[in-house]
C-alpha cells in the first residue's frame, strides 16, 4: 500500500498523525495528549474526508 496513516509521539510528549504516501508527508495533524484522541482524528478523516470540498482560493 502506497499510503498511510501513522501514529507518532513527538519530543514534547503529544501524538501526532502523518498521512504518508510514498514515504512522502502530505499532511500531518495537531499534536494530541492521548493515543486515543490520534485514533479518533484519523478515524474523523475517514469518515468525513471522501466528501469534503474543494475550496479554490486562487481564483
Amino acid at each position: 500500500m502506497a499510503h498511510k496513516f501513522v501514529i507518532k509521539k513527538d519530543k514534547a510528549g503529544e501524538f501526532r498523525v502523518n498521512f504518508v504516501y510514498n514515504s512522502e508527508i502530505i499532511f500531518a495533524t495537531e499534536g494530541y495528549s492521548s493515543k486515543a484522541s490520534a485514533q479518533n482524528a484519523i478515524d474523523s478523516i475517514k469518515k468525513n474526508g471522501p466528501g469534503a470540498p474543494t475550496d479554490d482560493q486562487t481564483v
